[in-house]
């Protein structure tokens, strides 16, 4: 009984001893952390602010709180100063090359945006001051006194002489009814007034015809009926068109002469469509025509025709203004300028020349100061004036290339095709050299390591967990690598050249150089195994 009570007792103190050291084991680390944790925050320095946390794997994407990439791997924190320090997009060009390349930089400022269209025109006559010469009865040409197209007339002058059967058999009735109303002047009033009510009818037909007062004073004056009538010009002009030559027959409403009056023209401009909402009525617009290089005409927008013009994409704008020195003639070429304020407010915005435009998206190059840029994506809004309006991602006062961006940009994209190009040269080498030392020596292959070119290049120690030869991967458990800013930690990495893992093994402390070959995406380019024992190197699993 006594060896059974024993018994129990020893198992139940096993059970409570095991179940205690489960417990420590698992709070045990925990605790250590902690301890390493209040460390580092009580070594006497005041604490430091974390701004935001980065990729850990050097992508430009951060997070305001703490949190793992698609790896496993923690964000790592960025403390308040150590923002430049993270800001790897930052491209450094030497001050000389700098100013070889002509690189130019302007501050980001609030402006009010002043869009310019420009437009090609043409002049032409004022619809409304055209004027025809029409007959309205038929007759001959006796003698023409404007004989030539393009001549300058006054309202008044006579242009041509004409006989007419009608015009003779209107004057005729007129003179009856006029000598009529002499004749019953002692008549009484009701004849009197019957004749006169005729009399005026007669006149009227001859005005209705277009015969000028002119002609019909001289026809009360003379009495008699004139064999042949002038026709005269109805205003100021210069004849357009002359349809007719001496002799010839014409019929009631033929066109015989087109007359216009240019002391007002017209200035037609072709504006492209997506150009018409900047355009409005009574607007100002300075025109340039191609026969006086040297004058500036100044008229007001009248009119923006309703309709486009299918093929050119382009509505026509009226523009008038005077012409008083006949300076301007129809047909004319010329180029027409409107400025028009885009809104009342000023806005920010940067040159369009600061701008690269990579078709779905916009950046610009921040000029960090001691030779560094920095790409930065922007939201644009309108553009005006060879500026345009930033809507998102900069701020008044930053510093932005304007000229030269370009090349930077070509620059710095040159730079890492070169040390990618480097770096593939230096691997195949080194490949090569390796398996070289192997066949004549019979050693092991190991070459040192040499400085890399390429700064682009990360250096690192750890130790070889696994191996796998037909994905030509290895698994490393590293150390910190401080030019990435990593932790240590396990990690998967690609081997560029297959050779290098026949000289390694699992356990195998190794010296290894990587590079980023994609984004987030890092491989190893030379692997070197280390003599000694694999040291304690404070891995993360």
């Amino acid at each position: 009984m006594k060896l059974a009570v024993k018994l129990i007792a020893f198992v139940a103190l096993a059970a409570a001893l095991l179940v205690t050291g489960y417990w420590w084991g698992a709070t045990c680390p925990l605790t250590f952390a902690t301890k390493a944790s209040s460390v580092v925050s009580a070594d006497g320095k005041p604490e430091r602010r974390i701004l935001y946390y980065r990729n850990p794997m050097g992508l430009p994407d951060t997070s305001p709180i703490p949190k793992k990439d698609p790896m496993g791997m923690d964000y790592m924190p960025v403390y308040e100063g150590e923002e430049s320090a993270s800001a790897n997009a930052a491209v450094k060009i030497s001050i000389d090359r700098i100013q070889k390349l002509g690189v130019r930089t302007e501050q980001v400022g609030m402006r009010a945006l002043t869009r310019t269209v420009r437009a090609v025109a043409t002049v032409q006559a004022d619809e409304r001051r055209l004027h025809i010469v029409a007959p309205r009865f038929e007759g001959w040409i006796e003698r023409l006194h404007v004989n030539t197209t393009g001549q300058a007339v006054r309202k008044g002058d006579p242009l041509m002489d004409v006989y007419s059967p009608d015009l003779i058999t209107a004057q005729h009735e007129y003179l009856i009814a006029r000598r009529g109303t002499r004749d019953v002047e002692d008549g009484g009033l009701e004849v009197q007034a019957g004749m006169e009510r005729l009399t005026e009818s007669a006149l009227q037909r001859l005005r209705n015809w277009s015969i000028s007062e002119v002609e019909l004073q001289t026809l009360r004056q003379e009495g008699h009926i004139r064999q042949y009538l002038t026709l005269r010009s109805p205003v100021n002009g210069i004849v357009l068109d002359k349809s007719v030559i001496q002799g010839q027959r014409f019929m009631a409403g033929e066109m015989l002469y087109q007359i216009a009056d240019l002391s007002r023209v017209w200035v037609l401009a072709d504006v492209f469509e997506q150009d018409l909402a900047t355009i409005h009525r009574s607007q100002t617009a300075t025109i340039q025509i191609e026969a006086y290089p040297d004058k500036v005409f100044r008229g007001e927008v009248t009119f923006i025709y309703p309709t486009i013009n299918p093929e050119t994409r382009t509505a026509s704008v009226r523009i008038e203004l005077p012409n008083p020195q006949g300076l301007l003639k129809p047909a004319m070429y010329g180029k027409v300028e409107f400025v028009s304020t885009q809104g009342k407010d000023r806005v920010l915005a940067v040159p369009e020349s600061a701008v690269l435009d990579a078709g779905t998206t916009q950046s610009v190059l921040m000029d960090l100061g001691e030779g560094r840029f920095e790409p930065r994506l922007v939201k644009l809004g309108k553009h005006a004036n060879d500026y345009v309006e930033v809507l998102d991602g900069l701020k008044a006062g930053e510093m932005v290339v304007v000229k030269a961006n370009f090349l930077i940009d070509a620059e710095s994209n040159l730079k890492a095709a070169l040390s990618g190009f480097a770096r593939s040269s230096q691997d195949l080498v080194f490949g090569e050299a390796g398996e070289r030392g192997r066949i004549a020596s019979g050693s092991s292959g190991i070459v040192p390591l040499s400085p890399s070119p390429s700064s682009s290049s990360h250096r690192g120690e750890g130790i070889i967990e696994a191996i796998d030869v037909a994905n030509t991967t290895v698994t490393l458990a590293h150390r910190p690598i401080a030019s990435l800013a990593w932790p240590a930690m396990v990690m998967d990495f690609k081997v560029l050249d297959p050779a290098l893992l026949r000289i390694l093994k699992p356990g195998q402390k190794v010296a290894f150089e990587i590079t980023e070959a994609s984004p987030g995406e890092y491989v190893i380019v030379r692997i070197q195994p280390q003599a000694g024992p694999a040291a304690d190197h404070g891995k993360k699993h």
